[in-house]
């Protein structure tokens, strides 16, 4: 990717209202901006070197996304074309094509819906312990990396400190209501049973992945960054082996680097060198044309036009 690094900026004159590990947030008065930056983290902790062009392909594919189940939940989307974002000057615009998201305005549910397919990860690590995870019963003798009998909900909360922790279907339904609880599972699972069957036909799996939903009007919305590397595994196909670990399009260059370095996972992180980065951006870049059939530069000129600009 040739795109300049980007790690934060003020933007149309004022700072986020809220900054996370990656992305920021500007409150633009009827709206929201939401820019994905090129800043990494990994093991919770943001990396001192950010991946150029990252936030581009985040962008990307969670465009891509809500267009592809705006049938099944809708989302939170106004556009993604700078042109058409309020209150921008001329640099804002350069600078944030291909990054910046103009949403509505929603109230976050307190959960993150994680969505499981296949057993990875933490869910790998609960079902070798107790057979099962998030309370969710699993049936006995799957290896690391089988694929469920269903695709399953093991929400997790969202901590405004700390690390978030594991939850229930059971408090999702004390804290929001059964009614509001079971729409929010429901279209979860919806989502991810989509996106398994359409990433399938680009020789895509979809192992896991956790979705931000939120209200607006009494309406449920798909909010936040949507079935991205940083949000979700996916393992290419024709590489799949169940009984360990798999091949992602993510950053594990970056944790295998990171663990191989000895470092405690608290801050400072080490350095990471200029091959790390690379080979990182590059499978970002891959996945985001393998799924979306567009290159990250191809999107960001698209996200620089007026929507009736090819006409």
């Amino acid at each position: 990717m040739t795109f300049p690094p980007y790690v934060g900026a003020p933007v149309a004159g004022r700072s986020p209202v809220r900054s996370g590990k990656v992305r920021d947030l500007y409150d633009l008065g009827d709206a929201l901006l939401l820019v994905a930056s090129d800043r990494l983290s990994a093991f919770d902790v943001v990396m001192a070197e950010p991946v150029p062009g990252k936030g581009v392909v985040l962008t990307a594919l969670t465009d891509f996304w809500l267009s592809r189940t705006a049938h099944l939940l809708a989302n939170h989307r106004i556009t993604v074309r700078v042109q058409e974002m309020p209150g921008l000057s001329a640099a804002d615009r350069e600078r944030l094509r291909g990054r910046a998201m103009l949403c509505r305005k929603a109230t976050p549910f307190p959960f993150e819906f994680v969505i499981r397919g296949y057993l990875s990860g933490s869910g790998w690590s609960e079902y070798r312990e107790s057979g099962s995870i998030c309370g969710v019963p699993i049936r006995k003798g799957l290896r690391e990396s089988d694929r469920l009998p269903e695709p399953i909900l093991t929400p997790t909360t969202k901590e405004q400190a700390g690390h978030d922790r594991p939850s229930s279907f059971e408090e999702m339904v004390r804290e929001l209501g059964s009614e509001r609880a079971t729409r929010c599972r429901d279209a979860a699972l919806a989502v991810y049973r989509h996106a398994s069957e359409f990433a399938a036909t680009r020789g895509v799996i979809l192992a896991d992945t956790k979705l931000e939903l939120g209200e607006a009007g009494g309406q449920i919305l798909l909010i936040d960054e949507v079935l991205t590397p940083d949000s979700s595994r996916f393992w290419p196909a024709d590489r799949y082996l169940p009984g360990g670990p798999q091949p992602s399009y993510d950053k594990q260059f970056v944790r295998d680097y990171l663990l191989s370095t000895g470092w405690s996972k608290t801050p400072p992180p080490p350095a990471l060198p200029a091959d790390v980065i690379a080979k990182t951006a590059a499978k970002y870049s891959e996945i985001c044309v393998r799924l979306t059939g567009e290159s990250p530069e191809q999107f960001a000129t698209r996200a620089g036009e007026f929507a009736g600009a090819r006409a």
